[in-house]
């Protein structure tokens, strides 16, 4: 049997503060070498009912048209019903939360939207740790979902071979906009509520194909050490995963046609962000500050009744394979799809 609950560090908070702080840190450097106009500005909150955080907004820069990378360590005496509905054991008991998240909403079209968030919390003797990240390409290269994948992929593997089996496909369960029956993006990974339990999916489709391959791989053993190891793995990765994807689509040429499309495609980002996203959703009941929360959301968003792509285009092919659950590094399917659009890389 494997341990079912194991004692935090003493100093648990401060290592989670840190790492989290530090990844805010780094990825907002490297976002304004990339950008090489734009430059983050920051605004320090605090929660009045405990804690706080920073902001940092990029805007109308060179690469990114808008985006946030946040970081927030908050704490309260009651859990919001979003997370003690899947804890109800941390029902009573004083929490503590920390985490960095961040959304980018590039300028050029065949640049992808990228979100990433990691996290930890405590209340009372319950604790884990959450995190994920995901890719939203407007306009589709095989060659771009495979190396977003690639590299998280080995960022689990670093740690234990088994996450990337089931984050891969929690993500594409987690991402999914059920009244459009698509997926948000590429997908990445995402996992929520690790402890040493180790039960690695914890969501809400036991049936899923996540589902499926945390039963096949039984419960793991995983200490607080080896989950904080994870989220240092995974948040560390996010600038190898996404800066050359930046670097290689930043100059491609774009007109109104692909604008207007980006501009279609980034309003069901704001539609899973403001119906089903649970970060959202936990910032608004922890009474959060409203700007740091809704910076996910794009500066320019457009919806049109009734909008259908035209067939055999590229933007038929992003709503048709891109929005769909793939094995982006294991199906050589995918490339026969791709060529014809010019969409391998």
């Amino acid at each position: 049997m494997l341990q079912a609950l194991e004692a935090p560090p003493t100093d648990s908070r401060q290592r989670a503060r840190d790492l989290l702080m530090g990844l805010q840190d780094s990825i907002c450097q490297g976002l304004e070498q990339l950008d090489g106009e734009g430059r983050f500005l920051e605004e320090s909150w605090e929660r009045p009912e405990g804690g706080g955080g920073r902001s940092r907004v990029i805007k109308a820069g060179r690469v990114f048209e808008q985006g946030g990378v946040n970081f927030s360590e908050v704490q309260g005496s009651e859990l919001p019903p979003s997370i003690l509905s899947q804890r109800p054991e941390a029902k009573g008991h004083p929490w503590f939360a920390t985490g960095t998240s961040m959304v980018l909403h590039p300028r050029n079209p065949y640049i992808p939207t990228v979100h990433l968030n990691y996290r930890y919390f405590e209340a009372g003797p319950v604790w884990w740790f959450g995190g994920g990240a995901d890719l939203t390409p407007y306009y589709p290269y095989l060659e771009d979902a495979q190396h977003f994948h690639r590299t998280l992929k080995n960022a689990c593997d670093g740690v234990n071979p088994a996450y990337y089996q089931v984050f891969k496909p929690w993500c594409d369960e987690y991402f999914f906009l059920k009244h459009r029956g698509e997926t948000r993006g590429v997908g990445g990974i995402f996992y929520d509520y690790q402890d040493p339990a180790g039960v690695l999916y914890k969501g809400q489709d036991g049936a899923g194909r996540a589902a499926a391959e945390s039963q096949r791989i039984g419960p793991i053993a995983q200490s607080w050490e080896q989950l904080f190891q994870l989220a240092s793995a995974c948040g560390n990765a996010f600038l190898p995963s996404y800066v050359p994807i930046a670097e290689k689509r930043q100059h491609t040429a774009y007109g109104e046609r692909e604008r207007q499309f980006q501009l279609y495609r980034r309003g069901r980002y704001v539609e899973f962000n403001l119906v089903f996203d649970r970060g959202t959703i936990f910032g608004l009941q922890t009474n959060g500050r409203t700007e740091s929360i809704l910076m996910s959301l794009p500066p320019l968003v457009r919806w049109e009744y009734g909008y259908t792509v035209e067939p055999g285009t590229r933007e038929a092919l992003l709503t048709e394979l891109f929005t769909t659950p793939q094995e982006w590094l294991d199906d050589p399917a995918l490339s026969e799809r791709c060529a014809p659009h010019q969409a391998l890389g």
